[in-house]
């Protein structure tokens, strides 16, 4: 196995996020959980601390001295940073008009979704430029494609892969930085207790993507594994669609 790794995940207490952490917590890597839920990073403890080295951090990530605060502590709790996993994300509660679309409702997408990754990797990078270290920014396939009505989330998004590219260049060749663009990931087994919940998921859903199957959240903590080991080495720059082929897919109405 390679040397272990000490990961910040932004929003690594539920869905995505939790599945990345409790797939590298089992490859053996320490992992600090940033996350401003504070009920989903109790049971993370609770449900993962067995795993291997882990610390909760309540943080919100629109807020710099809370992600100041949170990545030194992380580095000094466990003597180094390798990796930051820019996982946090807000899909928001507008779904009408973009007309009637709150400037107050699309600048919290903004800020969650965007400024927080910009602040992580602000404040993590000179700890990981130590350590040669990356960033895997978690974005979407909405960066790619949308539905109606999602104009703040697709922005978010899709600003996301471009400064993935933006670092990756500026950063570069201490820190490599790359982009995960999942598609549609059941997280139904990775909320809290409180909003768990089993899938509703249909042969239907599972049959209309080219791989058979709707996502789960390990599919794209694998991607995020390989990303952070040394065998990706020579990867930066670039957004990996983890999607089951559906934006390879042309769909018509019949």
């Amino acid at each position: 196995m390679s040397e272990s790794r000490v990961v910040y995940i932004t929003g690594g207490a539920q869905g995505i996020g939790k599945g990345i952490a409790h797939y590298l917590l089992r490859r053996g890597d320490a992992v600090a959980i940033a996350d401003v839920d504070a009920e989903a990073g109790r049971e993370c403890i609770e449900e993962l601390g067995e795993l291997g080295p882990l610390l909760f951090l309540p943080v919100d990530v629109r807020r710099e001295d809370d992600t100041r605060a949170a990545i030194a502590e992380t580095a000094e709790r466990f003597g180094r940073l390798d990796a930051l996993i820019n996982n946090a994300g807000l899909a928001g509660a507008h779904r009408g008009p973009v007309e009637e679309l709150a400037l107050e409702e699309w600048q919290r997408v903004i800020d969650t979704n965007l400024t927080g990754a910009f602040l992580a990797a602000k404040h993590a990078v000179a700890h990981l430029r130590q350590r040669r270290g990356s960033i895997v920014n978690i974005a979407s396939t909405r960066a790619l494609q949308s539905e109606a009505n999602t104009e703040a989330y697709s922005a978010s998004k899709g600003a996301l892969v471009a400064l993935t590219h933006a670092m990756a260049v500026s950063l570069g060749p201490d820190v490599r930085v790359n982009c995960i663009s999942p598609g549609w990931i059941d997280v139904s087994g990775r909320k809290k207790r409180s909003a768990r919940h089993p899938a509703a998921l249909s042969e239907t859903d599972h049959r209309q993507h080219p791989a058979g199957r709707v996502g789960t959240p390990e599919d794209v903590a694998a991607m995020a594994a390989f990303l952070l080991s040394e065998e990706a080495g020579f990867v930066t720059g670039q957004n990996f669609i983890v999607d089951g082929g559906m934006t390879r897919k042309m769909i018509y109405e019949e």
